[in-house]
C-alpha cells in the first residue's frame, strides 16, 4: 500500500512538471501579492505617515477660532496645511471646485465671525447661569440678548475618498471646535466671577491609554506584516484549488483515470497521493512567505515578522488549513467536467472565501449578516486560528476548534467527492 501512495505522489509530481509555468505562478505570484499589499498598507498601521495628505484652509474669520484650528491642524504631522493657491488666499468656491476635481482630499471652510459669535453666545449662556444663581448684585447686568445663528464648520471631501477618512476627519475637527467652546466657558466664568475666585483647570480629566499585551517582557505592538502575511498566506494556499481541480479533469479527459482503476488500485490511494503532494505545495507556499517577511521585508522598508515561539503552531495552521484547500480542490475536480468549468469556477470561489472570510475586509466591519456567513468560511477558520497564534499568543488547545472545523472540511468534502464519483461509475 505505501508502495502504491509513493507511486500516486510520483504521478503527481510529474503532472506539475508538465505545468512549470503554472507552477511558478502558484509560488512566485503570493509572494508579490503579500510584498505589494504589505507595502501599500502599511502606512495605515503606523502612527505617523511619510506622505502628508494636503488640505485646504478657507479662513473667513480670522479670529481666535480659525487661529486654534489652523494650530491644530499644524500640529498634526498627517497633513499639510495650504491657505493659498498661486499666491492667493483661498475663497469658498476655488476650495470646492480644487476638491471636487481630486486635487485635494480636503477642504475645510470656517464661517465668518465664528471667534465673535461664539464669544457671545458663551457670554449669553454665563450671564443667564449666573443671574439665576443670585449674582446679578455684584455683577452687571447683562446686555440685551441678541439672536445668534449656528455656525456651519463646512468640510469638502473629494468624492474618490473613503467613508473611514470622512469619519476620522470629522471625528477630529469635531473634537477639536468641542475643546474650544469648552475653553471659552472656563474663561467666560472666570472673567464674570473674578480671576481671584476661580481657577479652572481645562486640561482633560479623563484620558485614554491603550494596554498593549506583552511577551516575554517586550510589548507586541501589531503591524501590517503580521495582519498581511497570515492572510495572503491562506489566499495562495486556497489557490492550489486551481491545478488540483484542473489536474483530476485532465485525468479524466485523457482517460489516466480510467487506466488507473484498471489496476489493483483504489480511489482512496489515488486521494491520499494527491493530499500528499498538494500538503507539500502548501508547505512550501508557506515557508517561502515566512522567510520572504523575516528577511526581505525589512530590506524593504517593511517590518520584520517576529515568528518567535510560534512557528511550530504557525506551520500546523498551515497544514490543517492545506487539508481544508485540498478537500474543496477535489471535490471541484470531481464534479466539474471540463477545465473551462473547473478554473474559472476555482478562481471565483476562493476569492469569493477570501472575501468573506475576512481576508481583504475585517469581518468586524461588515454586516451582521455577513458576519454570520463569515463564520462558515474555511479562509475565516484558519485566519482566526493564524491570529490566534500570531497576535494573540494562543496556545495550540485555543486553535484546535479551528483546525478541527479544516479538517472536518476536507473530510467532508473528500467523501462527497468519492461518492460522486462512485455514483457516477455506477449510472
Amino acid at each position: 500500500m505505501l508502495y502504491k501512495i509513493w507511486m500516486s505522489i510520483v504521478k503527481e509530481f510529474l503532472l506539475l512538471k508538465r505545468d512549470l509555468g503554472g507552477l511558478i505562478i502558484l509560488f512566485i505570484m503570493p509572494l508579490i501579492l503579500v510584498i505589494t499589499v504589505t507595502i501599500i498598507q502599511d502606512s495605515t498601521f503606523k502612527t505617523v505617515s511619510d506622505n502628508k495628505i494636503q488640505i485646504l484652509l478657507v479662513d473667513n474669520d480670522k479670529g481666535s477660532v480659525s487661529k486654534t484650528v489652523f494650530d491644530n491642524l499644524q500640529k498634526n504631522n498627517a497633513f499639510d496645511i495650504i491657505t493659498q493657491i498661486d499666491n492667493q488666499p483661498i475663497t469658498e468656491e476655488v476650495a470646492k471646485e480644487n476638491v471636487y476635481k481630486g486635487k485635494f482630499k480636503l477642504a475645510i471652510v470656517i464661517p465668518k465671525d465664528l471667534s465673535v459669535d461664539l464669544q457671545a453666545k458663551v457670554d449669553q449662556n454665563v450671564q443667564n447661569i449666573v443671574s439665576k444663581m443670585g449674582f446679578t448684585d455684584s455683577i452687571a447686568e447683562p446686555k440685551t440678548s441678541k439672536v445668534l445663528q449656528q455656525k456651519e464648520v463646512k468640510l469638502y471631501f473629494d468624492p474618490a475618498v473613503q467613508m473611514s477618512f470622512k469619519t476620522s476627519v470629522m471625528n477630529a475637527i469635531d473634537k477639536m471646535i468641542s475643546q474650544i467652546e469648552t475653553k471659552s466657558i472656563y474663561t467666560t466664568f472666570q472673567n464674570q466671577l473674578g480671576e481671584e475666585n476661580a481657577q479652572f483647570e481645562q486640561k482633560s480629566f479623563i484620558t485614554f491609554k491603550e494596554i498593549i499585551p506583552r511577551i516575554n517582557n517586550k510589548e507586541v505592538l501589531p503591524n501590517s506584516v503580521q495582519h498581511n502575511v497570515p492572510a495572503w498566506t491562506l489566499f495562495a494556499i486556497f489557490f492550489i484549488v486551481i491545478p488540483l481541480s484542473i489536474n483530476i479533469v485532465k485525468e479524466k479527459s485523457q482517460g489516466t483515470f480510467v487506466r488507473l482503476l484498471t489496476n489493483p488500485t483504489s480511489n482512496l490511494i489515488i486521494i491520499i497521493g494527491k493530499t500528499i503532494t498538494y500538503l507539500m505545495i502548501c508547505m512550501i507556499q508557506f515557508y517561502m512567505m515566512v522567510a520572504v517577511a523575516i528577511f526581505l521585508f525589512p530590506h524593504i522598508g517593511l517590518p520584520s515578522l517576529n515568528v518567535e515561539g510560534h512557528l511550530f503552531l504557525m506551520s500546523v495552521v498551515a497544514l490543517f488549513s492545506g487539508f481544508g484547500a485540498i478537500g474543496f480542490g477535489i471535490l471541484l475536480g470531481t464534479i466539474a467536467s471540463t477545465q473551462e468549468q473547473s478554473a474559472p469556477f476555482g478562481a471565483t470561489s476562493v476569492i469569493i472565501l477570501a472575501a468573506v472570510g475576512g481576508v481583504w475586509v475585517p469581518v468586524f466591519a461588515m454586516p451582521k449578516i455577513m458576519q454570520i456567513i463569515a463564520k462558515s468560511s474555511p479562509m475565516n477558520w484558519g485566519l482566526e486560528a493564524f491570529y490566534d497564534v500570531l497576535l494573540r499568543n494562543g496556545s495550540f488547545v485555543e486553535i484546535i476548534p479551528k483546525i478541527s472545523l479544516l479538517f472536518l472540511f476536507f473530510i467532508i468534502t473528500t467523501s462527497i467527492a468519492l461518492f460522486y464519483d462512485k455514483k457516477k461509475r455506477t449510472v
